[in-house]
């Protein structure tokens, strides 16, 4: 049948024309080089157990074939086709057909092998990295139901042994700290939070911060209100609000409005107020749901220290750790 076969495909080969040989050749080159690349890469250690590990270009988190296979105890040579499920859809090491009652729907969507690029290397393959613990749970629950058959024993074994590993941290942590991709990870969801609060664009000016707000706050400062500059609030008010509300509104908010809506040089003033460069979907509620919150811890607290002391455990800013000793003056 080989024979049969190998000398069908020469034929074909043979019956196209240079143009169509060309063709043919160029898109295998581009189907290469148009392989996902691995950002990052590292080795992964799960017990006595070393699996090397990237994050792709898209994000995609893989586990190398070969020490995939061999984390699991299997050799890269599967049975005869007669030891098999016909399911294409599944890597060979989960198509013996005792495991199938115990392989789950979306097991068929991650089991996909991955071709990509790595740092180093033309081209390497790999399987998703959530894959590792939905394999281990296979064989685990074929063996509880009695259903291993000859030869399944060791590599239940080592199911046990890796998800005993796998345990207490996420297999996507653990590939992230393995390369060095935290920190990516870290800055693009920072990136997802600024995009739900933030916009380049501004809005008209709508009176957002109500009176109630600066009552209790100069009550609590020990200061009359209105401020006798009547004409507009002093400009340490802006300071007492920044720290109030927007360091606390989520990580890199205040930041990033700043960046937005700098100080002039000349005046020291901002050209807009802060709360029109926040989204209206996303943005304003939020900032309405904190000041409500934040009014509401005002009137129960009777000077600024106070205050301070209960908003910083009640809503600590982002990146700090909840105090429990006065933050500020009660000047």
């Amino acid at each position: 049948m080989e024979d049969i076969q190998s000398k069908g495909g020469l034929a074909r080969a043979e019956a196209l024309s240079p143009e169509e040989r060309s063709e043919i050749a160029a898109k295998a080159a581009a189907a290469r080089w148009n392989l996902p690349k691995a950002t990052h890469e590292g080795d992964l250690h799960l017990g006595t157990y070393t699996i090397h590990c990237a994050v792709l270009e898209n994000g995609q988190r893989v586990l190398t074939q070969s020490d995939f296979m061999r984390a699991l105890g299997r050799a890269r040579q599967a049975k005869g086709r007669a030891y098999y499920d016909s399911d294409v859809n599944l890597p060979a090491f989960l198509t013996a057909k005792n495991l199938k009652p115990h392989i789950d729907e979306d097991l068929y969507v991650t089991s996909s092998q991955i071709e990509f690029k790595p740092i180093r290397g033309a081209k390497a393959f790999g399987y998703p990295a959530e894959l590792l613990p939905k394999v281990c749970d296979v064989f685990l629950k074929a063996r509880d139901a009695g259903d291993l058959v000859t030869g399944q024993g060791h590599i239940a074994r080592q199911a046990d042994v890796l998800m005993r590993a796998l345990a207490h941290v996420g297999i996507a942590a653990l590939v992230d700290e393995a390369t060095g991709y935290q920190e990516v990870r870290d800055r693009l969801a920072l990136q997802k939070i600024l995009e739900k609060f933030i916009t380049d664009e501004w809005a008209k000016w709508t009176r957002t911060f109500p009176d109630e707000f600066y009552r209790q706050l100069f009550r609590l400062k020990g200061m009359p209100y209105p401020p006798l500059e009547k004409s507009r609030k002093p400009m340490y008010v802006g300071h007492w609000t920044n720290d109030i509300v927007y360091s606390r509104l989520a990580p890199g908010v205040l930041d990033a409005l700043r960046k937005l809506n700098p100080r002039d040089e000349l005046s020291g003033s901002r050209r807009r107020k802060h709360h029109q460069h926040l989204t209206r979907d996303y943005g304003h509620p939020a900032l309405h749901e904190h000041l409500s919150n934040v009014i509401f811890l005002m009137k129960s607290c009777n000077n600024y220290a106070e205050f301070s002391r209960r908003l910083n455990l009640a809503a600590p800013k982002h990146g700090e750790t909840p105090m429990l000793s006065p933050a500020f003056d009660s000047a």
